[in-house]
């Protein structure tokens, strides 16, 4: 369920309005990356507070070099390459000025032939279509075309293999480092006490760094493979084609030359052709030309190119070229588009990660300092009370492996310190939650679209096809002046009323039947007359008109849409017998109630009206494009009530909504008493709400002062007769007064997955603040216990192996298994979160503190008393186990800390594996137990 998702406005000045889209009822068209789009005006603010969408390269580049990064690579993996995004962006123009040659070359050609249209049939012919009924679309059929001209693909570059992965994971300056110590280590060691006792601490430290730099590369690898899928579904687009005489909906994959397909407002082009037939059909070419300029389409200028989007009207083309034969696909085979994105919630983790990472540099500086200055002092001390460095007395292969502990106790500090791995769970939680959603048929095409959706504190909602089925069925209708209680009194109609009121519905339409369960044949209907221009339906209007001749001369201009609004347009009316009649006061007052008594019952009411027109008023064929068909004196010959049924569990999914602090607000095109109606179905409104200003109507709205508007904002529920400005101009209300307001429309198709988007969205927000919690608590018991310790005895109680294998558990396994927490009913019952709260609350400090110090307390306590209190003066301590902070981290406001952990499989298995590695780990301490050489390290 495609959603788009707007944060509050920080100040009048912060925010320009980018575009908004319209939708054919109302509201603002489904998507979640291009709904009332806004930018956040570079104002040299703070680096790590960048826009969900659409953040400058520049401003991008800023908050990276404000970073303090041990590891580029590995910090800045799943975001935005800036380096290949200019590397794209001129490959894009340098396409473009393809396409802009290719259009030039086209228009002087059309120029050289004024008024020669294109061969269409023949066209079809070649392609051996029918330019109506389309290819037969057989599995043969299909298969012979794909191999003759192609699939509608295009070769994507293979993902990086593990191998790369392992050598990014390589390039950590704190692990290189590690490793450099490591060998030293290892070969002094060897040359002092030989290889059989020399060999433990060089070998310990490469073996963990080696484990984590594979665990790493194992995570990181994974992860790429998981997003390139999640890239072929955003990619896979439902395109509208006909086959065989009946319309399915296709993969944009399976698009083959010789297809019929049909587009409408809203749709990609999906591959190359020309245009069949089409009325007041816009095509938006700025995706191939860079051009924001709409183009018009017709039988003059008929060409279409693929990757473009229909800006206004509606048509069928045919296909002529797919895959790579089409521009569009050349420019996405050669920039390949990438799986990374930029979300405002990684870029502040960034900056937690920076201040993190300069109090772990401090601490291990200081710590490296001490250790040094007591090394040389003669205050360090071996197990048996004598100093390990006597000045003239010990040895330079000694004092240089003295001080090669310190430095890698004091790099791995460092290590640990600074979390490379803080940003990289927001990428493993928000991918994780995306795919969920994607088995639940809730796609969200953006990452910072899912984030943020945690943060909603209001839906704006359209209704048809949203929170009903838009599944559309006539139960009332008043044609010539009475009721139609049955489909059989349509024979009580004379045969003029019934040819207009055939004629007006197989016309003015974009639609088709295949099997007619009408008492019309469509197609016959269709051939009796010829439309000669076109007024498509939009939101602003309400209503959509067309003109068609009938014979040789007769003119008849049809109009449909909103009830109220073509009837005010009236100024006559037809009876059943055909005659029309002037529209009197009481007869207007008569039709308002019949439309009042449907949308009582939750009924959408379209009405009917036409007007006769002379030949000779209209304009000839090149006048046309520009001319608006006369609204004016029509004659009105009735109205249908059609009933639209509410999802099952809407009212469900508004409930949850409710009680979590998330306002639904209802905004469509139709009228208040239907949008009223419905509302009260699905429980957005109650008895006691249904009046003003709890229900509005969008001009009413419109008409306000912004100051009004705001006054009035928070309160409204239901938004009647809007059209797309009136809800860019609600949303914009509602950011000023603070709210994150999620809009959609046309494109979602199942209201109940609102609930779920929220709630997954939270759950990326808890997930990251237990990662949070976690990482925080294992920092400051670390470097805390290790500084005391330094200071006191010169000696750390964690050493290199041991500080490696905490920042292994740390960054990757803890990321990975408190990441994946699925959401809870919990969090449904949590008031929204602010964009701008603290990521580390007043609970998790709380658990912080009292968690490390317990932490604290226990290993300086099992550090300098451990040996007495446990009688075990002959044997080494053991150190807490870091595994249990883990569960403490899963739920950071309860007290059961178990409750469904074993639904959490990953979470189950990645503790399962840390608790085998770490018995692993303690056999091999154990064994080396008995090692005079290791006893040292252990305290």
């Amino acid at each position: 369920m495609p959603v788009g998702v707007q944060a509050p406005e920080a100040s009048p000045g912060r925010y320009r309005r980018r575009r908004d889209e319209d939708d054919d009822d109302g509201g603002g068209g489904g998507g979640c990356d291009d709904v009332l789009g806004v930018d956040v005006v570079d104002n040299g603010a703070d680096p790590f507070d960048i826009p969900a969408k659409r953040a400058s390269v520049e401003r991008l580049r800023r908050w990276r070099q404000a970073a303090l990064v041990l590891n580029a690579s590995r910090r800045f993996r799943y975001t935005l390459d800036l380096k290949k995004e200019e590397e794209k962006e001129q490959i894009r123009r340098k396409i473009r000025a393809h396409a802009q040659v290719i259009r030039a070359a086209l228009l002087f050609k059309e120029a050289g032939e004024k008024n020669a249209p294109t061969e269409l049939p023949g066209l079809a012919n070649l392609l051996k279509t029918n330019s109506e009924k389309g290819i037969h679309g057989d599995e043969a059929d299909l298969a012979c075309r794909a191999n003759a001209f192609g699939a509608n693909r295009y070769p994507r570059k293979k993902g990086r293999s593990f191998l790369v992965f392992l050598w990014e994971a390589c390039q950590d300056l704190t692990l290189v480092i590690l490793i450099i110590a490591a060998v030293i280590s290892l070969v002094l060691g060897i040359a002092t006490e030989g290889i059989k006792e020399g060999w433990y601490d060089g070998a310990s430290i490469a073996f963990a760094v080696f484990l984590v730099i594979f665990v790493t590369a194992v995570s990181d690898y994974k992860q790429s493979q998981q997003f390139q899928h999640l890239n072929e579904e955003k990619q896979n687009i439902q395109v509208e084609v006909i086959r065989g005489g009946r319309r399915f909906q296709v993969s944009i994959f399976d698009i083959v030359a010789g297809d019929v397909v049909a587009l409408k407002i809203g749709d990609q082009v999906p591959a190359d052709g020309v245009l069949i037939s089409g009325h007041s059909l816009a095509i938006d070419e700025s995706s191939m030309t860079g051009e924001s300029k709409i183009v018009f389409k017709d039988h003059k200028s008929p060409f279409l190119m693929g990757g473009c989007k229909v800006a206004d009207g509606y048509g069928t083309m045919l296909v002529t070229a797919v895959g790579l034969n089409t521009e569009w696909g050349l420019l996405m085979a050669s920039i390949s588009e990438d799986n990374n994105e930029e979300t405002p919630l990684q870029v502040r983790l960034n900056g937690v990660a920076t201040f993190i990472g300069i109090v772990g540099l401090s601490v291990a500086a200081m710590v490296l300092v001490v250790l040094v200055a007591r090394y040389f002092t003669g205050h360090t001390t071996n197990p048996d009370g004598s100093p390990q460095f006597v000045k003239g007395q010990t040895s330079v292969k000694s004092t240089i492996f003295g001080t090669i502990k310190i430095l890698t106790i004091a790099v791995t500090i460092v290590v640990v310190a600074v979390p490379e791995g803080l940003p990289l769970a927001v990428t493993l939680t928000l991918a994780y939650s995306m795919q969920k959603m994607m088995a639940d048929k809730a796609l969200v095409r953006r990452l910072s679209a899912c984030e943020t959706m945690g943060s909603a504190t209001t839906i704006c909602s359209d209704k048809t096809g949203t929170l009903t089925l838009n599944q559309m069925t006539v139960v009332r209708s008043v044609v010539g002046g009475i009721k139609l209680k049955s489909p059989a009194d349509i024979e009580n109609l004379s045969h003029v009323v019934t040819s207009l009121v055939r004629e007006g519905i197989a016309q003015n339409t974009s639609g088709s039947v295949f099997e007619p369960e009408l008492h019309m044949k469509f197609v016959e209907e269709k051939s009796k007359s010829s439309i000669i221009h076109v007024s498509p339906f939009n939101s602003e209007k309400k209503r959509g008109g067309v003109a068609v001749i009938v014979g040789d001369s007769d003119i008849h201009v049809h109009w449909k849409g909103a009830a109220e609004i073509v009837l005010a347009l009236c100024t006559n009316w037809l009876d059943v017998d055909g005659k029309i009649h002037e529209m009197t006061p009481d007869k207007v007052d008569e039709f308002k109630n019949y439309i009042e008594e449907m949308a009582e019952e939750s009924l959408r009411c379209v009405a009917f009206a036409f007007r006769n027109l002379d030949l000779v008023d209209v304009p000839n064929e090149d006048e046309r494009v520009n001319w608006e068909l006369p609204d004016n004196d029509l004659t009105f010959i009735g109205i249908v009530g059609m009933k639209d049924p509410c999802r099952p569990g809407v009212r469900d999914a508004v409930e949850l909504c409710i009680n979590a602090g998330v306002k639904v607000r209802m905004v469509t095109g139709d009228n208040l008493q239907t949008a009223r109606a419905i509302a009260l179905e699905c429980g957005i409104l109650t008895d006691s709400q249904a009046s003003a200003p709890v229900i509005i109507e969008g001009k009413v709205f419109r008409a306000y002062s912004d100051v009004e508007r705001e006054a009035v904002a928070e309160k409204i529920a239901v938004m009647g007769r809007s059209s797309p400005s009136d809800k860019l101009l609600l949303v914009k209300a509602l950011k000023k007064k603070g709210n994150v307001v999620a809009v959609t429309g046309d494109g979602t198709n199942d209201a109940p997955a609102l609930h779920e988007v929220v709630r997954w969205g939270r759950s990326v927000y808890a997930n990251i603040q237990k990662f949070i919690q976690f990482q925080l608590t294992v920092n400051v018991a670390a470097l805390i216990i290790n500084v005391v310790a330094a200071i006191s005895s010169g000696n750390v109680p964690l050493n290199a192996v041991q500080l490696l294998w905490v920042n292994l558990i740390m960054d990757t396994l803890g990321a990975l298994a408190l990441a994946t927490e699925p959401p809870t009913d919990q969090l449904m019952k949590r008031p929204p979160v602010g964009r701008r709260e603290p990521l580390v609350t007043n609970i998790m400090w709380r658990n912080l503190f009292i968690q490390a110090v317990f932490q604290v307390a226990v290993l300086l306590t099992l550090n300098f008393r451990g040996q007495d209190l446990l009688h075990l003066t002959q044997d080494t301590l053991d150190h807490a186990n870091k595994v249990f902070n883990e569960f403490n981290s899963r739920k950071p406001e309860e007290l059961n800390i178990f409750d469904g952990v074993s639904r959490n499989h990953l979470f189950l298995a990645v503790v399962s594996i840390t608790v085998v590695l770490q018995m692993m780990k303690e056999q091999l301490h154990l064994c080396d137990c008995a090692s005079p050489s290791s006893q040292n390290d252990e305290l």
